[in-house]
């Protein structure tokens, strides 16, 4: 993309509402447009990335066999009455009526209707085990909605659904989840450590969240420094061996880590005084097992192997998928902008023309926007008229993690500037070379 084609309504200064990193940085780097409290309009870089996000979770989810598709957004206020939570619910949830004078509401989450899918089309327990999940947009009337993606009202958030003949069935699922998430929120350049805490109002004894370590987190942790050290890595798990994904759990899990909602403080304690920790966490995901809550009231019932009707046991999974680009921001960023993971980057690299309208420059440019485009990735040329300072800045503050720097003066010696925007470092390269080590590091092979 070529930054004089491209909408990217940058800002020099900060906008007066925004309160932490994320929120500045998503306003200055022209990711985001508030249009009322708590409600955004996701501009071109910013929905790029929301787009990026997405794609590696619906690939974990295929890995893990996990199935898609799309509930809508309004649903009848009746599901929820034969569940028990249209009034336990609490004032989070937009009520509103029809031109019919029928309940409806705008879904803050989706138990009841899957449970409704599931009801309509499942019998049998040959048709088990059964996990379905949706990506798709949430609302939540937050009375104080702030921090802009990270506490909004209306969210994007990916919500899973497992239905299972019994508790031990659904208990794999739950560890299958961990498991899938950890490798998610991996990819994507995140430590997210799995806590144990409350289950509000979806309910259910066993449940874990995922929090990212940020001065700015809305969650007091207590956990035990070890699990700082844990990766998930390159590891290939079958997600069908439960002996597999209980090992995994037990890793990740068995040390301290919670929210203060659950926090012990004579188990915590009990750790060395020298690896104990307390800080502010980021909630980016949750999973439960709650059992036959839903299947019950409902009627979601099959028929075992001895003819016997019986209820479902079930879990749910949700990702915040628009509150994770805060938190990777509010992880991941300097004083000059955001400093993107090379998973969820926007563009791989980013070109700098140090003389624009110089023919040898402008020339170089391009040969090296052709090669990167070539090879499947995707570069943002800046080939404004901006002074080099000013292009510098913009590129710092969107975060791209690669940025070739061609000007006269190299060109004169055969080379471009090679930047890595994490570290700062930069060395001089053939343009060949640049891009051939961009390549290397996105794994992609040069022709």
């Amino acid at each position: 993309m070529r930054l004089s084609r491209y909408f990217l309504p940058v800002l020099k200064e900060t906008p007066a509402e925004a309160q932490i990193v994320s929120h500045r940085y998503m306003l200055r780097a022209g990711m985001i447009k508030q249009a009322s409290a708590g409600i955004y309009s996701w501009l071109p870089l910013g929905f790029k990335i929301l787009r990026k996000i997405e794609n590696i979770i619906h690939e974990e989810q295929a890995r893990a066999g996990h199935i898609a598709m799309l509930m809508p957004t309004i649903q009848s206020a009746d599901l929820w009455r034969e569940s028990g939570r249209y009034d336990a619910y609490g004032a989070e949830m937009l009520r509103i009526t029809d031109r019919h004078e029928r309940d409806m509401l705008f879904t803050p989450t989706a138990e009841e209707l899957i449970t409704d899918i599931f009801r309509a089309n499942v019998s049998s327990y040959k048709d088990l085990p059964l996990t379905l999940y949706q990506i798709q947009w949430k609302f939540r009337d937050e009375i104080r909605p702030r921090f802009g993606v990270m506490r909004g009202r209306e969210f994007y958030m990916k919500d899973g659904y497992n239905f299972d003949l019994t508790k031990e069935d659904a208990l794999h699922a739950y560890n299958r989840h961990l498991v899938s998430y950890l490798r998610t929120y991996e990819r994507m350049g995140l430590q997210a450590i799995p806590m144990r805490a409350d289950s509000g109002p979806i309910g259910g004894d066993d449940t874990h969240e995922f929090l990212v370590l940020a001065e700015t987190g809305e969650s007091e942790v207590f956990y035990d420094s070890e699990i700082t050290d844990l990766k998930f890595g390159d590891r290939e798990i079958d997600y069908s061996s439960r002996a597999q994904c209980q090992a995994v759990l037990e890793e990740f899990t068995s040390r301290y880590a919670r929210t203060d909602e659950t926090h012990d403080e004579a188990l915590f304690n009990q750790i060395p005084e020298e690896r104990r920790r307390v800080a502010r966490g980021i909630e980016v995901g949750q999973i439960f097992y709650f059992g036959t809550k839903y299947s019950e009231p409902m009627g979601a019932t099959v028929t075992d192997a001895e003819g016997n009707k019986v209820p479902v046991h079930m879990g749910s999974h949700g990702i915040g998928v628009s509150r994770l680009l805060g938190a990777i921001i509010e992880a991941s960023h300097d004083d000059k902008g955001i400093i993107w993971p090379e998973g969820v980057t926007p563009f791989h690299a980013g070109i700098v023309n140090l003389k624009q309208g110089d023919a040898e420059a402008d020339a170089a440019c391009e040969a090296l926007y052709a090669s990167l485009t070539a090879l499947g990735l995707e570069p943002l040329y800046d080939d404004t008229t901006e002074r080099a300072g000013a292009k510098f800045a913009t590129m710092d503050l969107i975060g791209l993690p690669w940025r070739i720097t061609v000007g006269p003066r190299g060109l004169k010696n055969g080379v471009v500037e090679l930047t890595s925007r994490r570290t700062g470092e930069s060395e001089e390269l053939p343009p060949e070379a640049a891009v051939a080590k961009i390549a290397a590091i996105y794994g992609v092979a040069k022709a």
